[in-house]
């Protein structure tokens, strides 16, 4: 019966999360999507610095595992993204990664999904953790962890369409990072005793992917627009990303 529960609350909560980024993209536009990658960029970073960093801490005894496997991730990704680069150039006309926008965006894109599913893989072990402890408990924690992905889901749409992906593949990957929440889910049910070491180096993962793309990716591109009235947009954007996080987990956690 319990997993009944874990399985039934993994799926609502990526019904949830895809009705509302089915909601965004049937009333986005170019500038709404522009805002929204600013939006990201405050959930990003509020997630990795509120939520899952601290959660890691949490859960291990060893925190300079923790940050180290945060830079190391940072690293892995730098020199991923390097390679990437380095073998698109090497064809017969190499374009410039500064050049190459179409190219840039499907990086970006690209390192949201991986960070988006580490972290929905870990979500469900997170559920299947809580409801294993208590039924309650479950559901307390299955909430905060819905009402937490509404806005990280639909910031992670934002990006994949501001990154060059159709409409059709940002809602099929959001669905498949649902079922990564059920996979997390079911393996932490059964096998939640050998896995529960690892849980703090996924966290820490997660959170170097997020880190990664809100800092070396998305703030860059917001700082190619330098009017005022932009700047100012942009950081009450971000701020309100970051707020959106602080008050699911202070009210909610």
């Amino acid at each position: 019966m319990t997993l009944f529960w874990i399985i039934l609350t993994c799926i609502f909560g990526g019904a949830v999360s895809f009705l509302f980024a089915l909601i965004f993209l049937k009333y986005a536009n170019a500038q709404l999507l522009n805002h929204m990658v600013s939006l990201a960029v405050g959930t990003l970073l509020g997630a990795a610095f509120l939520e899952i960093i601290p959660h890691a801490f949490e859960l291990t005894s060893d925190v300079h595992q923790v940050t180290s496997v945060v830079l190391i991730g940072i690293l892995i990704l730098f020199v991923l993204e390097k390679l990437l680069i380095w073998r698109h150039c090497h064809g017969v006309h190499c374009e410039a990664h500064s050049s190459d926008s179409h190219f840039e965006m499907s990086n970006k894109g690209s390192f949201v999904l991986i960070g988006d599913l580490f972290h929905n893989f870990v979500d469900g072990v997170l559920i299947a953790s809580a409801f294993l402890v208590n039924i309650n408990l479950g559901f307390v924690t299955a909430l905060a962890i819905i009402a937490h992905e509404i806005p990280q889901e639909v910031s992670n749409i934002s990006i994949l369409v501001n990154s060059g992906f159709s409409k059709f593949k940002a809602l099929s990957f959001n669905v498949i990072a649902s079922v990564t929440t059920i996979l997390g889910a079911i393996l932490a049910y059964y096998v939640l005793d050998y896995m529960s070491s690892l849980i703090p180096i996924i966290l820490a993962f997660a959170a170097s992917t997020m880190l990664y793309v809100a800092v070396s990716d998305l703030i860059p591109d917001l700082h190619k627009k330098t009017e005022i009235r932009d700047s100012l947009m942009q950081i009450i954007l971000i701020s309100i990303g970051v707020l959106i996080i602080y008050v699911i987990h202070s009210f909610l956690h």
